[in-house]
Parts: C-alpha cells; sequence; structure tokens
C-alpha cells in the first residue's frame, strides 16, 4: 500500500466508547469521575481507563451486549475494502484495549494493525489492562503515542491521514495535512479554537469517501 489510513477506534469507527458504556450501565453513581481526576493531572490517561474498565462485567452475554452497543459503523467492512482498492492501509490507534477491539473487528470481518492496551476479563476485577511496554510506542501516560505512530508512517508512506474523536487526537492530528485530518467532537473543537483546518465526519464510512 502506497498510503495509510491512521484511526483512533472508540467514538471513531464507533459511535460510544466502550468505557462511557460501562460507566453508563455498571459504575455507581458514586464513583469518581476518572477522566476529571486525569484532566486535574491526578491520573494518567491510562489509569483512568483502567479504573473505568474494572467495572466491565465478567459474564459472555453482558459482555456481547457491550461490544453490539458500541455499535462500529455498518459500513465499516465495506469501507475498508474500498480503501484498500484505492491503495490506502489501515492503522488502528487506541488509547482504550486489544480486548474488544479485537473482537469488534472480528465480528465486522475486517483485519487491521492494531496498536492499543492489551487486556484480559478476570472475574473481580473486570477487564484488566496492561501497558505495552514493549512497543515502539509505548507512552506511560496514554499506553500508545499515537504521535509516533503517525511519525513512523510518514516514513514509510506517501499519504498519511489521521482520525480521531478525543484529547489524545490532537498532537496526532496536527502531524498529517488539513485536507488529510479528520475530526469531530473533543477533537474538532479543540481543532477548531487552535485555528487549524480539518475535515468533519459523522460515520467513519465519511472518512473513506473523503480520501478516495
Amino acid at each position: 500500500m502506497e498510503n495509510v489510513l491512521i484511526s483512533d477506534f472508540d467514538g471513531t469507527i464507533t459511535r460510544r466508547d466502550f468505557y462511557s458504556l460501562v460507566q453508563d450501565a455498571y459504575m455507581p453513581e458514586s464513583a469518581p469521575d476518572y477522566l476529571e481526576l486525569c484532566r486535574a493531572g491526578r491520573l494518567s490517561h491510562f489509569d483512568a481507563m483502567a479504573s473505568y474498565f474494572a467495572f466491565t462485567p465478567t459474564d459472555d452475554a453482558a459482555l456481547h451486549a457491550l461490544l453490539s452497543a458500541t455499535e462500529p459503523d455498518p459500513d465499516f467492512q465495506t469501507a475498508v475494502a474500498k480503501l484498500r482498492a484505492a491503495s490506502w492501509d489501515l492503522i488502528i490507534v487506541s488509547a482504550g484495549s486489544c480486548w474488544y477491539i479485537d473482537k469488534i473487528l472480528a465480528a465486522s470481518g475486517v483485519t487491521a494493525v492494531v496498536h492499543s492496551n492489551p487486556g484480559h476479563i478476570e472475574i473481580g476485577r473486570g477487564l484488566v489492562i496492561k501497558k505495552p511496554t514493549s512497543s515502539p510506542f509505548f507512552s506511560a501516560e496514554v499506553g500508545i503515542d499515537k504521535a509516533a505512530v503517525v511519525r513512523d508512517a510518514a516514513k514509510r508512506f506517501k499519504q498519511v491521514a489521521f482520525a480521531g474523536d478525543g484529547p489524545p487526537d490532537v498532537e496526532p492530528a496536527l502531524l498529517v495535512r488539513p485536507h488529510l485530518r479528520f475530526a469531530r467532537d473533543f477533537l474538532a473543537h479543540e481543532l477548531q479554537r487552535r485555528g487549524e483546518k480539518f475535515r468533519s465526519f459523522e460515520r467513519w464510512a465519511d472518512i473513506v469517501r473523503g480520501i478516495v
């Protein structure tokens, strides 16, 4: 492949973030706002995600329901095929976990390189994630340094596009050319605040249509 799209997963390929589904369905109202603690500098982003994931249910039926509730783009598989037919590869980067990403990709019939935090389900501990310390893109703060993935891709591909929606996506988005920078939600607002150009999207398939 000559080119590559580097895409966030939660809230980008899917409509809902896995952690927010766990928060809404399984966390007590008395639980701390872990992302607020992260923004205040009291928790790393990795530790915030690990705290949310600790509330993940462990029975198969509940886990299946959570995976379905993330709502991956229904045209995801078709869009990936269209992308690759136009000589664009796909790399997924996430501050979440490979555990659910791999399962959702398999259910969607899509294969892709994934850089994220390894995880496993453990009774009494929910979804336990580990830092990917052996990854060349390891970040102690988030788990995966998405900007490092973009910089590496820039050395190996003719064109690099990036798509995302959250705070960890700001730096990598700024590394690609504006017409290949796709954003929504927090990322779109932050880029707009900075006066940076980008292309908005509603569904992941919109990104592919914008590229090819």
